[in-house]
């Protein structure tokens, strides 16, 4: 699924929030806004729909004049799009090159170098 766009940050935030709920309106996704003070409700609304409409990443139900909406992608459906997309177009295909973008600016610790090795050597153990 590497057609799933990129998100901007406020949309990545409503997406978070409704991967949390499994499904909401758009008053559910103010309440369980991560930061204070949450955006206005006609911000979010203009967002919600333009997750939907433009982007296709969240579906809903409607209730009468109000809809619940629903994420059509999993977050870790959206996050190996990202990383897909991040290491065709910056990283010329290079996952090797990601790490070691990630190594070399310390953006990993050596907790998760372990864990990294771990899932390597139990890939490597698969094959």
């Amino acid at each position: 699924m590497t057609n799933i766009p990129i998100l901007t940050p406020l949309e990545l935030k409503v997406m978070d929030v409704l991967w949390k709920l499994k499904k909401g309106f758009v008053k559910d996704i103010l309440e369980h806004w991560p930061d204070s003070p949450a955006p206005a409700y006609n911000t979010i609304s203009t967002i919600v729909r333009i997750l939907q409409d433009k982007k296709s990443c969240i579906g809903h139900t409607a209730h009468g004049r109000t809809h619940e909406y629903i994420p059509l992608i999993s977050k870790d459906e959206y996050q190996k799009a990202f990383i897909s997309q991040a290491v065709e177009k910056v990283f010329e295909g290079s996952v090797s090159s990601l790490l070691s973008t990630l190594i070399g600016n310390e953006k990993v610790s050596l907790d998760e170098l372990a864990e990294l090795k771990k899932i390597i050597d139990q890939s490597n153990d698969t094959e």
